[in-house]
């Protein structure tokens, strides 16, 4: 889909203990950048960092840090900013608002910052203004857009990883459920790969509608729409959000399973694990990390 000429700034204040889980948040909400600096910057209690001549050894970061995100729409920086609100370590955070920014040429901007992602060897997720690479087979065509997901986070590509193994084994009858789907990036993958049931859900219309395109672009069949349009049960769940609402999603997610079913989830930071494989026990469903990269985990019933 088309991109946006101007994007908006998600503007945040954090205490530096939670510098790094804000940063790795908004990588995964697929933020286009993060910036962080000193929020006592040009006044009396600013900190001198990097090793200054005449300094002691350099702190670890500011008492206080701005953080800056970037996102490519004004509902995607507001999107992201709710869920950061929603999670334990935004205690102390606050957001400071969101904005837009001047106009510039975000499009040739974001394409030298965009390239094909490979999945498996013959698996690729290419932007349009791209040829496929040699030796790809499978090929999604996916533009950054209004909606989070392009498959360059650790986080989306584990999930991609995970449907490139186990696709060639599902059946015709079976269906695929993309909770929380984004740009639709995952349940395109499924329909790609072999599942001839796909179903992609997100409480944020904007994504229902990228979704719908995207996959339109790429001539695949799967329905998309709210969460409450589509009650069924699924071969396979994937849920690419964030740790804390994957904890209240518990139930519901484990009930939208069909029997021998697998459940799959991201979004996960590596010291999250354990407790959400603790959490997702207490309601019947037995995970394990499936795959691991740059920090992130994928939990899964099987790997």
């Amino acid at each position: 889909m088309g991109w946006s000429p101007s994007v908006f700034e998600l503007h945040l204040r954090v205490p530096q203990a939670a510098v790094e889980s804000v940063s790795d948040a908004l990588e995964a909400l697929e933020a286009l950048s993060v910036s962080v600096q000193d929020a006592d910057a040009n006044t009396d209690a600013e900190q001198a960092l990097f090793g200054e001549p005449g300094m002691p050894l350099e702190p670890a970061g500011w008492l206080r840090s701005e953080v800056m995100a970037l996102f490519a729409d004004q509902g995607a920086a507001n999107e992201a900013a709710a869920l950061l609100n929603a999670q334990d370590f935004f205690a102390g955070a606050e957001v400071v608002g969101v904005s837009p920014l001047a106009e510039q040429d975000w499009v040739s901007i974001t394409q030298s910052q965009f390239a094909p992602v490979q999945v498996t060897p013959a698996f690729w997720i290419v932007p349009t203004w791209h040829q496929p690479p040699l030796g790809a087979q499978e090929v999604l065509r996916l533009d950054p857009g209004m909606a989070f997901g392009t498959g360059t986070h650790p986080t989306t590509l584990m999930c991609l990883r995970w449907i490139a193994r186990h696709a060639p084994a599902w059946q015709a009858s079976d269906s695929v459920l993309d909770y929380g789907c984004g740009s639709g990036v995952l349940a395109m993958a499924a329909a790609k790969l072999s599942a001839a049931q796909v179903h992609a859900v997100d409480i944020d219309p904007v994504a229902v509608q990228a979704t719908l395109a995207n996959a339109q672009a790429n001539a695949l069949l799967l329905s998309a729409g709210l969460p409450d349009t589509e009650p069924g049960t699924h071969r396979v769940v994937l849920a690419n959000i964030l740790a804390t609402p994957l904890k209240v999603l518990a139930p519901l997610l484990v009930g939208r399973m069909a029997v021998g079913g697998d459940l799959v989830l991201a979004g996960i930071l590596e010291r999250q694990a354990d407790d959400l494989i603790a959490h997702y026990a207490q309601v019947g469903c037995a995970l394990r990390q499936a795959d691991a990269l740059e920090g992130w985990v994928l939990l899964a019933t099987r790997s």
